[in-house]
């Protein structure tokens, strides 16, 4: 027979008989919320418990990337969040919120209207099918559905937040920054086809159609990946002390990349057209004296409309890059410097369309079948004949360089 094990700590171990049957461990026991309980023994090395209310996961780090997607579900994570943050100002809108609301639905509703326009005019009239025209038309596409985003923005904020799960908050908030991000990606595809029509001899080559299809697709893409990065991990779901003040789900790190783009894209726009001035300005005298003028003058409105409408928001995103939790109250009306910067949106029809006459006259024509309820109209109003006579869609000579011909091809004039 085997000597009995002593249980006491000071007696000697002794190794069980051969053959003989372990007693066996106890049960490891769980609380409904996932905690061990004291009597319970450790966890396996490597492994780790995640608590929920759906029961633990002791698969580490796939456990713990399981339970953060659970709380995408989670409706009380969005009010954990903005009282950690903005102290639940989001629950209290006040009268003067409201009319500010209402104006900024107002003007979402006017962007979409301008740049629908944009787009009937650009589709229906031939002429208009043109590669400039093209771009034009993707940036109204972008516009007007930024307008729609930040308008569905507007109607599902205030005490609507907090009937949202995290997913519904994600999607809200990257629709819009993907729209925008669009919008300004558009500008900066605008602009490097513009480069590339007054740097080349022949302007719209054989490749045009493979240049215009990765230039818009490229916008929209970048944008889409912008925008979806938080719903797909880059957020501070796990890490309250590195939540946003205006955008409470949203990482620091991930705002502070959005101004960093932001502001690469601007000094890229600033660039090219840089670049594109002095093109111009160095062909001969009699060629580029009224084009340089042109040239400028539309640079000028285009980048000033950029920066203008988006530099508030970019000071803004940028404080809640750097600023502590509740320390900058300014952070709490981020929502009015968006509102700003949708401005953009709005301006753009008007800078790149309206200075063209026969964009002015297709407008025309657009309204006033709409408004007589049907296409064919008599000859004096909807049948106003096209002029090519503005400064968006002049036929420009190509500069005489010393080792290229003069040739003459219709782009733009910026």
């Amino acid at each position: 027979m085997c000597p009995q094990m002593c249980p006491c700590p000071s007696a000697p171990f002794h190794f069980p008989a051969v053959g003989a049957t372990p007693a066996p461990s106890p049960p490891r026991l769980f609380h409904p919320a996932g905690l061990r309980s004291p009597a319970s023994p450790a966890p396996w090395p490597g492994s780790a418990e995640i608590g929920g209310t759906g029961g633990e996961r002791c698969h580490g780090r796939r456990g713990t990337m399981g339970s953060i997607y659970k709380e995408y579900f989670n409706t009380e994570k969005i009010r954990e969040h903005y009282n950690y943050t903005k102290e639940g100002s989001e629950s209290s809108p006040t009268t003067s919120r409201w009319v500010v609301s209402i104006l900024i639905v107002v003007l979402c509703c006017f962007i979409v209207l301008e740049n629908l326009l944009v787009l009937i005019s650009v589709c229906r009239n031939k002429k208009f099918h043109s590669a400039m025209y093209i771009f034009i038309g993707n940036l109204a596409f972008s516009d007007l559905l930024a307008g729609l985003a930040f308008m569905a923005n507007i109607l599902l904020s205030g005490a609507t937040t907090f009937n949202l799960t995290p997913v519904q908050w994600f999607v809200r908030e990257g629709t819009a920054f993907a729209t925008l991000a669009a919008s300004v990606f558009s500008l900066l595809a605008i602009a490097i086809e513009r480069h590339v029509a007054i740097t080349k001899v022949k302007v719209y080559s054989s490749d045009k159609n493979c240049r215009m299809v990765l230039l818009i697709g490229a916008c929209w893409v970048i944008a889409a990946a912008i925008g979806s990065l938080p719903i797909m991990g880059w957020n501070c779901m796990s890490d309250l002390r590195d939540c946003s003040t205006v955008l409470p789900l949203y990482s620091k790190r991930y705002v502070l990349f959005v101004i960093t783009i932001f502001t690469l894209i601007l000094l890229t726009i600033v660039g090219l057209y840089s670049r594109i001035y002095c093109i111009v300005r160095s062909s001969h005298a009699e060629i580029a004296t009224a084009q340089t003028l042109a040239l400028l003058k539309t640079v000028t409105i285009v980048l000033g409309a950029f920066i203008v409408c988006w530099l508030p928001a970019f000071i803004i995103l940028l404080m809640d890059a750097s600023c502590p939790v509740r320390a900058c109250r300014i952070l709490y009306k981020a929502n009015y410097f968006f509102a700003f910067a949708t401005l953009n949106s709005a301006a753009n029809p008007i800078i790149y369309t309206l200075r063209s006459k026969d964009m002015r006259r297709e407008f025309l024509r657009v309204l006033c079948c709409c408004g007589a309820g049907h296409r064919d109209q008599p000859p004096g109003r909807c049948g106003l004949p096209l002029r090519t006579s503005s400064s968006l869609d002049r036929c420009t000579p190509k500069y005489e360089l010393p080792t290229s011909p003069i040739t003459r091809e219709c782009t733009t004039s910026v």
